[in-house]
């Protein structure tokens, strides 16, 4: 699985399923959005996520898990299992980490073996990381991986489209990968640990045009094993979770229930579709609050909104312009999606170059 097909998935309610294995994590970047250190011991029951991932079927199943922490590699045998459920289910599998084990540039056999179980393998390169574990040594490991025959990709990260270190990592990686490995290039956001770095981001449109709601399209499995509708920090975070947005705990519900109440909300197909301001605009005289996501959140004391999306997408032209917005936005592309939500100028990076168009 290449990046650009997970990406391209992003948008499809219920197309992929996001797991956090753990917070912990041997890594104390400044800018972590999820606040995890070795400190804290939060995660999911493992059996609770096997058992969940095990009922995926051959017809009920998402395209793609993403596995992600904390440090997800610092239980490999937990993710080579779930990955195993998942293949045989029909599902693929990737992984992100911060590559706390690449100091020397190299991949331990126990750490190699959860990877080579993957279809695809994420590594996360900022210059916060790169103060503990030096860029060549990433890249010399990700090599490896690549000659393990697993697809690879770089989640990079800075402060802005200007950012000097942004363009000297690109370089870098084109460089020594001749186009072989895309990019995913965001932005630090003031989340977690990095809510002090970087100015809050802007309020977003007004309501009067439809934004969709891109993050509210995958299940995620909270470290606590509660599963959101929406991946936004804020609301992984949150307890309890607004009650439009949460979808049920991996100890009670499976993902058959999970799906059948994400794809069947109201509230969630209209969020998906057209945004939460937007929701706002239509349904409430009083003004949404400051901020895309807090206005998302309101919705959980706007009964009169959320009694305007029961009474417009509960039905089957609610479930037609669910479809309708996701395949839009799938059919625009993955580097569209990355110049919404991601660092515009390097949204192109998520597509690998062929053989022929690489770089000498």
């Amino acid at each position: 699985m290449e990046l650009s097909e997970l990406i391209g998935l992003r948008p499809v309610p219920c197309g992929g399923l996001l797991v956090a294995l753990t917070r912990r994590c041997p890594m104390s970047c400044a800018h972590c959005s999820t606040g995890s250190s070795m400190s804290v011991s939060e995660q999911p029951d493992p059996e609770h996520l096997l058992r969940f991932v095990g009922s995926f079927g051959a017809q009920d199943r998402p395209e793609a898990v993403m596995l992600t922490g904390g440090e997800p590699l610092l239980l490999p045998e937990l993710a080579a299992r779930l990955a195993g459920l998942a293949r045989a289910a029909g599902s693929r599998t990737a992984l992100l980490s911060g590559m706390f084990f690449a100091r020397e540039g190299r991949v331990p056999d126990r750490i190699m073996r959860a990877i080579t179980a993957l279809d695809h393998f994420s590594a996360s390169l900022d210059v916060h990381h790169e103060r503990e574990v030096p860029r060549a040594g990433v890249l010399r490991a990700l090599r490896d991986v690549l000659d393990a025959g697993i697809p690879v990709s770089i989640h990079l990260t800075g402060t802005g489209p200007d950012d000097p270190y942004l363009a000297d990592a690109v370089a870098d990686v084109r460089r020594v990968f001749a186009g072989r490995v895309p990019l995913l290039v965001n932005e630090v956001r003031p989340l977690g640990r990095a809510a002090g770095l970087v100015p809050a981001t802007p309020t977003g449109p007004d309501g009067s045009v439809a934004a969709p709601c891109t993050l509210a399209a995958w299940p995620v499995v909270a470290f606590d094993g509660t599963v959101a509708a929406c991946c936004n920090q804020w609301t992984v975070d949150r307890r309890p979770v607004p009650r439009h947005l949460r979808l049920g705990h991996i100890a009670d519900d499976d993902w058959p229930a999970v799906r059948e109440r994400s794809l069947g909300s109201p509230v969630l197909r209209m969020l998906r579709a057209v945004g939460p301001q937007r929701l706002h605009a239509r349904y409430e005289s009083s003004p949404a609050p400051a901020g895309y996501c807090r206005s998302c959140h309101a919705l959980a004391d706007r009964p009169g909104v959320l009694a305007g999306a029961d009474r417009d997408a509960g039905g089957r032209v609610g479930e037609l312009l669910d479809r309708f917005s996701a395949e839009q936005q799938r059919a625009a592309g993955p580097a569209a999606l990355v110049r919404r939500l991601g660092c515009a100028r390097y949204a192109d990076l998520v597509e690998s170059l062929p053989p022929e168009k690489s770089p000498r």
